[in-house]
């Protein structure tokens, strides 16, 4: 068959610097080990691998610590490595440059106009999902272990600087060891929003001026100097704003995450003209600021300091040095309405240094200011808003039954007064102290949004996302509630976006949406004044639904079919993807993932959810943070000005939609088996997760026991635990066996067309090799021995065993090489810690067992630190 491109290079071969940053780590951590759990060092260093339970809570942190530790030198390495190539001349494959410097002559007038016009424009969205176990003091310390490791990089230390820096090395170390990772109250919202503000301060507002930089130069080395010297960058959040399935989450809560996010970002401006202000000691005894440019810094002076004739006293002909500090004290004092006035002052600093040829000033001090000051404003990120579908109902509900008497919900009756209301002048009174608490508290969100809009920071405030919307009534129901709180009748400056989830939903998407835009005032409001409609596509509950293969084919299926419905209502599609950090929740290398989105569906912008762990991953620091956000810049640069639609081979998309019907009907019959669900409560610690404190929001939508009200989170985090990782693989081997019985001869030559021409299937099938290199069925086997009904437990993983087989043989003959062979580095990095992890699972399993059988903590909090350890050695959660 087919051999496919194997994974690029992305960690270099062992050189000097890896095996000292290796040996340095491994050291300090021993040390440490040494001191505080002797006893498992020696282990350690004999080879031991079966820990007793006395000692599990020593290996256990023991272990975690040396997971995060090999997943900081890395990352260490990752960036350095690309800092070596560079040096080199070579760009690297995931930036600017290469992105256009590779851009097809039919394609370069295409791509001169999306970044001449603006219209390139991406989205990564912080979100709270409750897939990061690190606590963000732990963080804090990876993060200096991190900075430490960057210094050794440079050569001018003496050997006595080197013992300092290894001894730093060794006190951050122990520190963790001291520290502890695991939370033993749950987190509240405010130590969650805290989380989130945390990569602004430490890594993202730094990135900003490394990306700009960096685009700029790429832009001006292609295309030559340019009008626009910076790309499009809007940072969102959900943390905060995301009440679905979290009551915690409240319009005050909403009110205080947009006041400290706007406070935090207000500091970060503050501290960074704190360290300009003292550079700007330009004389003009040395050299005359040209008058309109000299009057345009006075003004500054003299509309923004809190006291002009003392700021001009202060630094006497140093005008530049003046103008800084009236902007700070203006900063400090509130005295800016909006930022649009703190980037006027900055331009004309920015103009004043080049009228004196001072443009390297300019260019080092206040153009990264002013950058990171269009793409922050004055909030951050934009915070946006989500809420379920079945609240929006009882809401609405609600509020009819204190006008008068509601409709059965969802009926026809409900449907024809919903449409009849959302359009007419005038809406009834509603007395909302007739309101129960729930209806009470969405009508104070909508109230609370529209203060924001008519605020002096409207995009302080982003989309209302409808979660499980599935079917017109249900997004008009929020316009219809967003006009009882006073939005007008006109054009509502509330955007609703639908959150497709489910398999069921994704197939019917293009029907709901030419239905909500056949309605005017729907049309007007939900579309952007260029036409551009938002649309959240869920990756979790499609996968829960129908499996991985089927999932990605639905997905994909959908944004073509959503693009040609509402292309007939003058729309133009805004994807957002709301990917997690697994193969399970749609992760998979940045820019193959979107290299494989179907072409026409992107015109240049992309929102896309960054969750838990990954934010951590990608941002906890600056370099990494930069280069992350330049892969994902470049890729959507690069993927954008293609032809403007792709139409499927007719029999490429025949393959696809018969390998997602057999892959959905074989992933249903596993979880329809009558065993199923006792298996996988009683084989996986899903009953447990509630323990790990990993999140403000509980584990189930509303408190039901059902694999449909289970968030896919701890579905993934289950089978994650437990080693079988069914959600990414299961059903593909049989998917593809049948497909062959039924095409007969002509089957393999058309997998084989399918793999040369659709970029999906080729990330399908890598991504499903990944995974099935992630799943140990002897360890998976050990787990099943948890469930009481042996023949349930026999009959489920008898199952999982023959589909496990089923599938590694297919990816085999696919792709015509060893399953693994073609990615050794996923190989290696799962190879060095499986001893390790080896071990944490046999621990979890006894643990399992006894936490079943008491109502002891010593052994509850010994459960969490091996949910902790095994998530840390996969690099995961869910």
């Amino acid at each position: 068959m087919m051999q496919m491109v194997a994974e690029p290079a992305g960690l270099e071969a062992p050189d000097q610097y890896a095996e000292d940053v290796y040996r340095r780590l491994r050291g300090a951590w021993l040390k440490v080990l040494h001191r505080r759990a002797p006893h498992v060092a020696q282990s350690i260093e004999d080879g031991v691998t079966h820990w007793d339970e006395g000692d599990y809570a020593d290996h256990l942190q023991a272990s975690t610590i040396w997971f995060h530790l090999q997943q900081i030198m890395d990352e260490n390495l990752t960036i350095r490595t690309g800092r070596l190539a560079e040096q080199d001349g070579d760009p690297g494959e995931g930036g600017f440059h290469k992105a256009l410097a590779d851009c097809p002559e039919d394609q370069r007038p295409a791509m001169q106009r999306l970044l001449s016009e603006g219209q390139l424009s991406v989205g990564p969205t912080i979100t709270a999902h409750p897939t990061e176990a690190k606590r963000v003091s732990v963080m804090e310390i990876h993060r200096r272990i991190y900075r430490t490791l960057v210094l050794f990089e440079t050569m001018r230390w003496s050997p006595r600087e080197i013992a300092r820096l290894e001894e730093t090395l060794e006190m951050e170390i122990d520190l963790l060891w001291l520290t502890g990772e695991l939370r033993m109250e749950r987190p509240s919202l405010a130590s969650e929003i805290d989380w989130g503000l945390q990569f602004y301060r430490t890594s993202l507002f730094e990135a900003v001026p490394r990306l700009f930089e960096r685009y700029h130069d790429a832009v001006s080395a292609v295309f030559g100097p340019t009008g626009r010297d910076h790309c499009c960058i809007r940072f969102h959040s959900w943390i905060g704003g995301d009440r679905d399935g979290n009551p915690n989450v409240t319009a005050e809560v909403t009110r205080d995450a947009i006041g400290r996010s706007r406070e935090m970002i207000l500091e970060e401006y503050v501290m960074a003209l704190d360290r300009i202000i003292p550079r700007l000691s330009v004389s003009e005894k040395i050299v005359a600021v040209p008058r309109p440019h000299r009057d345009a810094l006075a003004r500054i002076v003299e509309t923004r300091s809190t006291d002009p004739d003392l700021c001009a006293q202060r630094n006497p002909n140093e005008i530049f040095r003046q103008a800084g500090t009236a902007m700070r004290q203006c900063l400090a004092s509130g005295g800016y309405r909006d930022v649009s006035g703190f980037l006027a002052d900055l331009h004309s600093v920015e103009a004043a240094l080049d009228a004196i040829d001072a443009t390297r000033l300019a260019q080092q001090l206040i153009r990264p200011l002013r950058w990171q000051a269009s793409t922050f404003g004055f909030r951050a990120h934009t915070l946006d808003i989500r809420q379920n579908s079945d609240v929006v109902t009882r809401t609405l509900e609600a509020v009819w039954n204190a006008v008068d008497a509601a409709p059965e919900a969802l009926s026809a009756d409900w449907s024809a007064r919903l449409r009849r209301e959302v359009g007419q002048a005038g809406l009834p009174f509603v007395d909302h102290a007739r309101l129960g608490e729930e209806a009470a508290e969405l009508m104070s969100l909508l109230r609370l949004i529209r203060e924001v809009h008519d605020g002096p920071d409207p995009e302080a405030i982003g989309p209302f996302i409808l979660s499980m919307t599935r079917s017109a009534d249900d997004l008009l129901a929020v316009l219809l509630l967003a006009r009882y709180a006073g939005f007008g009748a006109e054009r509502l400056s509330l955007k609703v976006v639908p959150l497709f989830e489910t398999i069921e939903d994704l197939r019917a998407a293009p029907a709901i949406l030419r239905d909500v835009l056949a309605i005017p005032l729907a049309a007007r409001s939900m579309k952007d004044r260029d036409g551009r409609l938002e649309i959240m596509l869920g990756y979790s509950d499609s996968n829960k639904d129908g499996g991985f293969l089927c999932s990605s084919w639905s997905l994909d299926r959908a944004q073509r079919a959503i693009t040609r419905a509402i292309a007939g209502h003058g729309a133009r599609p805004v994807f957002f993807h709301g990917r997690g950090g697994s193969v399970s929740r749609g992760g998979a290398p940045t820019d193959r993932a979107i290299a494989a989105q179907p072409r026409g569906t992107l015109n240049g912008t992309l929102r896309l959810t960054e969750q838990g762990e990954v934010v951590t991953a990608k941002y906890a620091n600056t370099g990494t943070a930069a280069a992350q956000l330049e892969l994902l810049a470049s890729s959507v640069m690069r993927h954008s000005t293609a032809p403007a639609f792709e139409t499927v081979d007719p029999e490429a998309e025949d393959v696809m939609e018969t390998l997602s019907s057999l892959s959905q009907t074989t992933y249903q019959t596993l979880l329809q088996h009558p065993s199923f669900l006792p298996y996988f409560n009683q084989a996986s610690p899903v009953n447990e997760l509630a323990l790990l404190k990993i999140g403000s929001r509980p584990a189930r939508r509303f408190g039901a026991a059902t694999l449909s009200d289970l968030r896919a989170i701890p579905w993934v985090f289950a089978w994650s635990q437990n080693r079988h990782m069914i959600s990414s693989w299961y059903g593909f081997g049989q998917a593809l066996q049948d497909f062959q019985s039924i095409r007969g001869a002509g089957g393999e030559k058309a997998l084989v067309r399918a793999m040369r021409d659709l970029p999906l299937f080729r990330l399908c099938i890598d991504e499903v090799e990944k995974s099935l290199l992630m799943v140990r069925l002897d360890i998976a086997e050990i787990y099943a021995g948890l469930v009481e009904d042996r023949t349930e437990a026999e009959a489920v993983f008898g199952m999982i065993e023959a589909e496990h087989e089923r599938s590694v043989a297919a990816i085999e003959r696919l792709t015509g090489t060893p399953l693994g062979s073609r990615f050794p580095n996923a190989v290696a990095r799962i190879t060095r810690h499986e001893a390790a992890l080896r071990s944490a699972h046999e621990a979890q399993v006894h643990l399992l067992r006894l936490v079943r059988q008491e109502d002891g903590n010593r052994h509850r909090i010994q459960l969490m630190q091996s949910m902790n350890c095994i998530s840390a050695g996969l690099g995961w959660t869910g």
